[in-house]
């Protein structure tokens, strides 16, 4: 019987040879077309040119983004640019951070992850995945047979015994990465080796449910690449490496997992909005600076959300509970309790928005400077989603709205690369 999680050999960079700041990079889906060419331009080896590489006008099915991501990689590893590791193990990973000025730190831990068919695997998603996505990273994960990015997934360790190891065994050893990013947040990599240590961590994870934070589209993909290698084979060997994707693990009950809210902007905001008194209490908010507070305390014991136009800065908090069962006529009790359900159900429905007309953002300004300067007529500012939320909604075989939360900070892509040898 295979263990839930597993140590294997990552393929490191070399820091005798490239700096980490200049060739680690954020997970490829939250890289603009801007950000994506300074990445490239930072450093020939810089992580993009293999995990976001460019289209190219005279591509062909022989010569592709793909095909030049194997390439580059199998160059690099001959020049010692990327070297595998010698032994396996397990990298612990911190992340120290600033949010309002207060600092926190993320721990958790990047190994290899079991994957299961259907109703034997314990691992809940939470999101939807989009067709073309998906096949975008299936090519590549064909084109390199490895795992370039981490799976976000979350475990309950209430009695904390990962982080007991981390900060008794890890965390005073050299760390093999210690780097900040263009966020200011500041990641630094360490590996466990001792097998005992291991076990127990391996044993604290054992038959849990684990639920995804990040990395929807890369889950959807690892199991499509399974399949692909296990093709025909009746009985496939069970720890074959296609059997695992390398997956970042962090303590769901910590107070450093933080959830930000996804905020929506509205292009084109017509109709008249009387309505909205039939169904919320609506009071003006007197300033940017109070808003977020108000919206805060608001959403201790009800569904609220701002509005943020024109007009001015209005809090809208649901007036009954009883209506959400009467509009929202899809999905279990805690989905239809989700305030972008509710927002969705009971203001964008009612005046015909529809999704593509909606753009997301976790940056509160951006929807208020949209607003200001007269590109968006509207824009609504969220709570973010509670993490037993998450878990309800994933146990429940549910997928929440598209861009419902963001886990913050991102894991960096670069750090470790899974080769399916």
């Amino acid at each position: 019987m295979s263990s839930t999680i597993k140590p294997f050999k990552a393929y490191l960079y070399n820091l005798e040879k490239v700096e980490a700041a200049k060739v680690v990079c954020p997970p490829y889906d939250v890289i603009s077309e801007d950000d994506q060419t300074k990445l490239h331009e930072r450093s020939p080896y810089n992580f993009t040119h293999i995990d976001l590489g460019k289209d190219k006008p005279a591509d062909t099915k022989e010569n592709n983004k793909y095909t030049r991501a194997k390439t580059i990689f199998d160059s690099w590893v001959e020049k010692k640019i990327i070297v595998p590791e010698e032994e396996t193990g397990i990298y612990f990973y911190k992340q120290e951070y600033k949010i309002v000025g207060q600092k926190y730190s993320r721990v958790g831990f990047i190994s290899l992850m079991h994957l299961k068919d259907g109703q034997e695997s314990k691992v809940f998603p939470h999101e939807n995945t989009h067709a073309h996505a998906v096949d975008d990273r299936l090519q590549l994960t064909k084109a390199l047979d490895a795992n370039l990015s981490c799976i976000f997934v979350c475990y309950s360790d209430q009695q904390k015994k990962v982080e007991k190891i981390f900060s008794h065994k890890v965390e005073s050893t050299k760390p093999i990465v210690d780097v900040k990013d263009d966020d200011g947040v500041h990641h630094i990599l360490w590996k466990l080796s001792d097998p005992a240590l291991i076990s127990q961590i391996q044993q604290t994870l054992e038959g849990q449910h684990l639920f995804i934070a990040d990395g929807h589209h890369r889950f959807k993909v690892a199991n499509e690449y399974r399949q692909y290698r296990i093709g025909n084979k009746k009985n496939g060997n069970e720890d074959a490496p296609f059997n695992y994707v390398m997956t970042y693990f962090t303590n769901i009950d910590s107070k450093d997992l933080k959830i930000f809210p996804m905020h929506r902007i509205v292009k084109t905001f017509k109709g008249n909005v009387n309505f909205l008194e039939e169904f919320f209490r609506i009071d003006k908010v007197k300033n940017k600076v109070e808003m977020p507070i108000v919206l805060a305390q608001a959403g201790r014991n009800e569904h609220a959300f701002v509005m943020y136009s024109k007009d001015g800065i209005k809090l809208l908090r649901l007036k009954n509970r009883l209506l959400i069962d009467e509009v929202v006529k899809e999905g279990s009790s805690d989905y239809k309790r989700l305030d972008a359900v509710i927002l969705k159900n009971f203001v964008f429905d009612k005046l015909s928005i529809k999704s593509e007309d909606i753009m997301y953002t976790k940056d509160m300004n951006e929807v208020m400077n949209q607003v200001d300067n007269g590109q968006a007529d509207a824009g609504f500012i969220m709570n973010p989603v509670r993490i037993e939320q998450l878990k309800a909604i994933a146990l429940n075989g549910e997928k929440m709205p598209p861009k419902t939360t963001y886990f913050y900070p991102k894991v960096l892509s670069g750090l470790t690369v899974y080769k399916m040898e």
